[in-house]
């Protein structure tokens, strides 16, 4: 079972929780490690992992994924964090 079959909680789908070989999909790290660099300040790095699980979650799908909704809308967040870190003279009221 790849790495990508993780749910977004960190479980896999279909396997007894005494089984996992990893806690997280592969998107999901990805996605940490996107906020982690937000954290940091380092907006180049965050942009280029963006890219990356934009890449991922956009293909298509080797198997139907219940998630993809979800997945979608966690990239639309992390776009909008990203874009008002680097404005944050518009803040939040425009």
């Amino acid at each position: 079972m790849a790495e990508d079959d993780f749910d977004l909680d960190g479980g896999r789908e279909g396997r007894s929780a005494s089984a996992p070989r990893h806690s997280r999909r592969l998107s999901d790290k990805i996605l940490i490690a996107f906020h982690h660099a937000c954290d940091q300040g380092d907006f180049e790095v965050a942009e280029q992992l963006l890219r990356i699980l934009e890449m991922m979650l956009t293909r298509r799908p080797v198997s139907p994924d219940t998630n993809r909704r979800r997945n979608m809308e966690s990239l639309v967040a992390a776009h909008e964090r990203l874009w008002h870190l680097r404005h944050p003279e518009l803040g939040s009221g425009g």
